[in-house]
């Protein structure tokens, strides 16, 4: 057994761990910063992303737009000082609906968030004063509008997004979003860590020695043998195993874990352009079967449930550069709590099938592919998440133990803002205001667990 000493020991080398280590050591100072991972950083969830960003939060309260907000603002500062070198982007969230009915959803989903601060509110109603809409460039993410534009002109929309359903009535296109490179962001991070002497480890964190009350050392273990780390600060950046490490330092982290896919596949009928934005069908809808397909799936027990109604939410966007035919696109229409495993267990076999039928019904053309479907890969990664489906960010009821995690389906959005939000507890340095929402101890305060006995919003895709 070897020993060492470090100030601060993080388990977990996903965007997590990486933003904290990197807002430690390059903006705070600290030195002497040690990343425990048993895989190679940004590989166990972190690149199963599909790597998009929004500031589109509901409430209660403005805490996830401002913190999104925040990241967002850190995304550009990062993106002007290397050249853009993870390709961040501007073009939106799109929100579709065939549905007059769901007009009035689309107008409170508009103005919460607006109002919490995620920008101004336009709408685009087809009359002469109407604002004038702004379309967003395929490449860059300078000078373009925040807020929202909900367009209830349908001319308007097939004009600007002619690959729609011509059934579509209305469309929320939320403005600051879009997506990003993670693995370069994430690597331009670590690389910056480095060089201020964060040390990256190939181990395995098999415990945390707790005396007095505060975290003394950390136990790791690796192919060269076991080890043990002097320390008295340790952060749980975890990520699906970030309830597993809380019990090292015996702590139950309320935090559950999901398995989540998305599919890539060669989109070679040309369905959607390679420049749309994010695009999201936002009506239930049983899937488009033909009367021949139908019958052949009522005969099956096994089957039969594809005839259900499906949720909303089939969601996808083009990936990689401009000559690139590969669309991401998912659906989290049946989501369950499940213990962590490595390597993932099984996507459903008809995942890929259910997508784009799904899909198909906002974008026509994708049922070309109905009779034979492209060949998909399909992958995808664990959301580990609060109730309220909000990060635990900041110290543990340990002494020098903190946390930076349940960042369900948000930790590439949000990892630059929670890297420097861990980064100022641990350092002392000035919180903002938004900090106590994402403290374990907001369990014990009655006005959150009233809040909670209310809360009808995931705010997550």
């Amino acid at each position: 057994m070897t020993a060492s000493t470090a100030n601060v020991v993080i388990c977990g080398a996903g965007i997590a761990g990486i933003s904290a280590a990197y807002h430690l050591t390059v903006r705070q100072g600290v030195r002497d910063v040690i990343l425990v991972d048993e895989r190679p950083p940004l590989s166990l969830t972190s690149d199963k992303s599909t790597e998009c960003y929004r500031n589109w939060w509901p409430g209660p309260g403005d805490a996830m737009v401002r913190l999104m907000n925040r990241s967002i603002d850190m995304l550009e500062e990062l993106a002007h000082g290397t050249g853009n070198a993870f390709h961040l982007n501007r073009r939106g969230y799109l929100f579709v609906t065939a549905d007059p009915s769901r007009i009035p959803d689309f107008e409170r989903a508009a103005e919460e968030p607006c109002a919490l601060g995620a920008g101004e509110l336009r709408i685009h109603t087809g009359a002469p004063g109407d604002p004038k809409y702004i379309p967003a460039p395929a490449q860059g993410f300078e000078g373009m509008p925040t807020g929202v534009d909900l367009i209830l002109d349908p001319p308007l929309i097939q004009q600007h997004f002619p690959f729609l359903t011509k059934r579509v009535v209305a469309a929320l296109h939320v403005r600051r979003c879009g997506w990003m490179s993670a693995q370069q962001l994430g690597m331009y991070m670590l690389e910056q860590a480095r060089a201020q002497g964060a040390r990256l480890l190939n181990a395995r964190v098999e415990g945390v020695d707790v005396i007095g009350g505060r975290v003394r050392a950390v136990c790791l273990s690796s192919e060269a043998g076991s080890q043990t780390i002097s320390t008295d600060t340790f952060v749980n950046a975890a990520g699906p195993f970030v309830k597993h490490v809380g019990q090292m330092v015996g702590i139950d982290l309320p935090i559950v874990c999901e398995l989540h896919g998305k599919i890539a596949f060669n989109d070679h009928l040309k369905a959607v352009p390679h420049s749309a934005p994010l695009y999201y069908w936002a009506d239930p809808q049983r899937l488009p079967w033909s009367e021949e397909e139908r019958a052949m799936l009522a005969e099956s027990e096994e089957t039969r449930w594809l005839l259900a109604p499906f949720p909303h939410g089939p969601h996808g966007h083009p990936e990689g550069g401009a000559d690139c035919p590969v669309q991401l696109v998912l659906w989290t229409y049946d989501v369950h709590t499940l213990e962590p495993v490595v390597p993932l267990p099984p996507f459903d076999r008809h995942y890929h099938e259910i997508v784009l039928r799904g899909l198909s019904r906002m974008v026509p053309v994708l049922r070309g592919y109905f009779k034979k479907l492209p060949k998909p890969t399909v992958d995808g990664g664990y959301y580990a998440k609060t109730q309220e489906n909000r990060p635990l960010i900041g110290p543990l009821p340990v002494g020098g133990a903190y946390i930076i995690g349940a960042l369900s389906g948000f930790g590439i959005m949000a990892a630059c803002a929670s890297g420097e939000l861990l980064a100022a507890h641990i350092t002392g340095a000035d919180l903002p205001t938004y900090a106590p929402w994402f403290l374990l101890e907001r369990y014990e305060a009655p006005e959150y667990q009233r809040l909670l006995e209310e809360w009808d919003e995931s705010g997550q895709l």
